[in-house]
């Protein structure tokens, strides 16, 4: 499927945008594997009649990250464990003083079967380069990014002195619907 040109506003209405982490550590078995969805967040994606043309900017809201699922674990992921965990991603991200998240193309290349879009993404406040990769099937847009944590001075989350940590990688993935312009 080809992409029409033009430009596409998108966001929560559209599709999803979740983050997937995973745990390393001795005490790996009693944590979870995290799916953290994207609650609040936008983007503007320009289609331009060559790729090279075409840009894509997301910017997404800290506070509307939300634990969808925990798996893995000694115990099921609670409510308590929810709130606890939301707690303290806004206080490694410093939600307080960098209430975002963006990414911002600075090129595009390939065919709406397989585009990697290369950009800078910045997280509290330091922007690094990231490649995404998608593709565009049946009028949805599905791709996505693996981050290290520790790219953007991010220490990943420990717990029990250690011996529960999170794992460096962050899976970043979207399944879009493209509606009009």
């Amino acid at each position: 499927m080809s992409l029409n040109e033009g430009t596409y506003e998108l966001g929560p209405d559209n599709g999803r945008l979740v983050l997937r982490t995973s745990r390393s550590g001795l005490g790996r078995r009693a944590g979870h594997d995290l799916t953290i969805e994207a609650t609040r967040w936008s983007a503007t994606a320009t289609i331009a009649d060559s790729t090279a043309a075409s840009s894509v900017e997301v910017t997404v809201e800290v506070d509307g990250l939300e634990v969808r699922e925990g798996t893995g674990g000694v115990l099921p992921l609670s409510d308590s464990d929810r709130s606890e965990i939301k707690k303290n991603l806004r206080k490694v991200l410093q939600v307080d003083r960098h209430p975002t998240i963006t990414f911002r193309s600075t090129a595009v290349e390939g065919s709406a079967e397989k585009l990697t879009v290369d950009g800078q993404l910045t997280i509290m406040g330091r922007s690094e380069s990231l490649a995404v990769q998608a593709a565009v099937a049946d009028g949805r847009l599905q791709g996505g990014a693996t981050i290290q944590q520790t790219r953007w001075g991010i220490k990943p989350y420990s717990a029990f002195f250690g011996a529960l940590k999170l794992a460096d990688d962050i899976e970043v993935a979207f399944d879009l619907t493209l509606g009009d312009r």
